[in-house]
């Protein structure tokens, strides 16, 4: 054990302390008309003061606890699946059950689960998006809630003062946060790293405050409420229909009874619809030259320039294609919730479909799923824990890069061995 290890040790203690005590150890109260300050309780400081013991004995003995996980075994996907050429075979046919599963499930369950499902399908399609820009071209964004913002506000703004339906706003919504992506793409061009994080952080924010403030246009804090829902070929899932005169609800032309279920299940499937499409899209992508670009630019970007590979229109291309998949799911998402304002696109949730894309394995589809799954589902299932939900977030991230730093199911990249 080195003096070196102690004093990092030391150091990483004592910015526990400070952060924690600024964060929990501190609280401001109203007393009447004017703020207190009060300190936290007994069982708080227990707490804080096993956190920082925690974190100087990490510090203290980083290599052996390095050790230990290393001798936790790390389960391999590859080697639970069958034979590369028993798998080609098996592929479409597992893709199709999944699919029909996913059609039939919410017809089994209850509406809350559905509801949940939809979010969770939500964020899927958000780290698809971030994943082309972060895990597949390697340029860490940390304001992707923006383009989320812009598609949500597109369709809503469209929706309010135009009477333009869901579906004609879905695209339109895409195509304007692709190009708020594609603006952006320019500052950055000769950023990388921190540099390009701290740009697109400070984007995010200006497009929140633009919209906190555009109180004419965006209504401002209060948001935007009464966005109209999806229809099924003009049909209405309301109770009575607002469409006019000629409008007509789902369940009076089908000759049912009235259901609000009916409109949560059609939410879930219009979700499922645009994963498989943006899952599809990304993968015919992948497999064509501007995927091989993003994964050249990711690897080297002086070797993807000196083979006369344009970074220009392939950092561009990264930032437009991943903005407009979260142009889609703004849409989707306040055709859902009916209702938004600017607090719904904080930096935390940049942060959250961040989180997932690391988790889940840079560039890897199928671990992003995953990790969206667990990212939304666990939260719910430990409810009273939800004042520490980040806190949790924090402590899930440092066990993943101590364990599995590849992420959950690591992108499987195509190799060739020479015999000797």
């Amino acid at each position: 054990m080195t003096t070196n290890k102690f004093y990092n040790a030391i150091f990483a203690a004592g910015i526990t302390l400070i952060l924690a005590c600024l964060m929990i150890g501190v609280k401001l109260d109203t007393s009447g008309t004017q703020l207190a300050v009060k300190g936290a309780t007994a069982a708080q400081w227990a707490w804080i003061g096993g956190g920082i013991a925690i974190v100087f004995l990490s510090q203290l003995f980083t290599s052996q606890i390095d050790a230990l996980f290393g001798m936790i075994p790390k389960p391999s996907i590859s080697t639970m699946l069958p034979e590369e050429k028993k798998m080609a075979t098996l592929k479409p046919w597992l893709i199709a059950g999944i699919i029909v599963i996913m059609v039939i499930w919410p017809f089994m369950v209850s509406r809350g689960s559905v509801d949940l499902a939809t979010l969770t399908l939500i964020y899927i399609m958000l780290g698809l998006g971030l994943n082309i820009v972060v895990g597949l071209a390697g340029l860490l964004d940390l304001g992707f809630v923006a383009f989320y913002a812009v598609g949500a506000y597109t369709y809503a703004l469209l929706s309010e003062y135009f009477g333009l339906s869901f579906w004609v706003c879905l695209p339109i919504s895409a195509g304007a946060a692709a190009l708020f992506g594609f603006v952006l793409g320019f500052p950055v061009l000769r950023l990388r790293g921190d540099y390009l994080a701290i740009v697109t952080l400070g984007f995010g924010e200006i497009i929140r405050i633009l919209l906190n403030n555009w109180t004419n246009v965006t209504g401002g804090p209060s948001g935007i409420s009464g966005i109209a829902k999806p229809t099924l070929f003009g049909l209405e899932f309301t109770r009575k229909a607002k469409g006019g005169e000629d409008a007509m609800t789902f369940h009076d032309y089908f000759n049912l009874d009235y259901s609000s279920s009916y409109k949560v299940i059609f939410l879930y499937l219009i979700a499922v619809l645009l994963v498989i499409f943006v899952i599809y899209l990304i993968n015919r992508l992948m497999r064509m030259p501007i995927g091989r670009a993003w994964e050249a630019l990711r690897e080297d970007e002086i070797a993807c320039r000196s083979l006369g590979l344009n970074k220009t229109a392939i950092k561009l291309s990264a930032f437009t294609i991943g903005a407009s998949t979260a142009g889609f799911a703004g849409a989707f998402f306040s055709a859902r919730q009916g209702f938004i304002s600017p607090e719904s696109f904080i930096f935390i949730e940049s942060a959250i479909i961040l989180a997932i894309v690391v988790l889940g394995g840079m560039g890897s589809q199928v671990g992003i799923i995953l990790a969206a799954i667990v990212m939304t589902i666990l939260p719910e299932l430990a409810r009273e824990f939800s004042e520490y939900r980040m806190l949790l977030f924090g402590l899930l991230m440092v066990l993943m890069m101590r364990w599995r730093p590849e992420g959950l199911v690591p992108m499987k990249r195509p190799k060739l061995e020479l015999k000797q």
